[in-house]
């Protein structure tokens, strides 16, 4: 498998999908192609406009995308697909499109085949076995929590340390100790904004200035930094 998995989109005060569109270039290589983008977890904004934003930013690489939204037939566009691109929002509502459209299972077998995915937020949450580290508020019923498996563990992105000044909620680091709670058998990843694993023969590596925090139930919570060995999350 060939898998990119990026916590956020943007860095505040660049253009969309501006920091790791160097990474995403060298991911797909010099040869020009041409993405299946699923823009489903937009919810307050059309998929024409985010497949704009998407296209813009890949264009300046050298490679393309078009919303699998265009498409007569969805499963048609995903079984021909050269690359599977799936973008951030809500990811509730891209589990629900996907489970509704039967293309949950179709996209794991695909990319378990070979085809190269690249997903950022809601997109890396559905790379997961479930979506159950997700962030976003649970807007619509998704029909079942389960994602596509592509990797073994759990990603939770934008991963924060801390909560803002003056919140009296829980910290992250305590909702995922509750998730852990309930399932003691996998490793959640806290990914932080500007960093991304990268999942190529075999190989997990992060990727980015930050460090991720790791979890498991029983386990005191670690961080982990580029160049360490990620394959124990495998």
């Amino acid at each position: 498998m060939k898998l990119l998995l990026i916590s956020n989109s943007t860095i505040p005060g660049e253009p969309y999908l501006d920091y790791p569109k160097k990474e995403i270039k060298k991911f797909l290589g010099e040869t020009p192609k041409t993405a299946i983008f699923i823009p489903y977890a937009a919810v307050t904004f059309s998929f024409d406009l985010y497949c704009e934003k998407v296209e813009e930013r890949f264009a300046e690489i050298g490679h393309h995308v078009v919303g699998i939204h265009t498409f007569k037939n969805p499963v048609k566009a995903i079984q021909e697909a050269e690359v599977i691109v799936v973008g951030g929002g809500n990811t509730w509502q891209l589990v629900r499109m996907l489970n509704d459209l039967k293309l949950m299972n179709l996209i794991r077998e695909k990319v378990f085949n070979g085809t190269p995915y690249i997903g950022w937020s809601a997109g890396s949450n559905v790379a997961c076995p479930t979506l159950r580290t997700t962030n976003d508020m649970p807007i619509i019923d998704p029909k079942g929590f389960d994602c596509t498996g592509l990797i073994p563990f759990q990603i939770n992105p934008h991963y924060l340390d801390a909560n803002p000044e003056g919140h009296g909620g829980e910290t992250r680091e305590q909702r995922i100790e509750e998730f852990l709670q309930i399932n003691p058998n996998i490793y959640v990843a806290g990914l932080r904004e500007g960093t991304m694993f990268k999942l190529e023969e075999g190989n997990l590596e992060l990727i980015g200035s930050r460090p991720c925090r790791i979890f498991k139930k029983g386990e005191k919570p670690f961080e982990v930094s580029a160049g360490d060995d990620m394959n124990f999350l495998l």
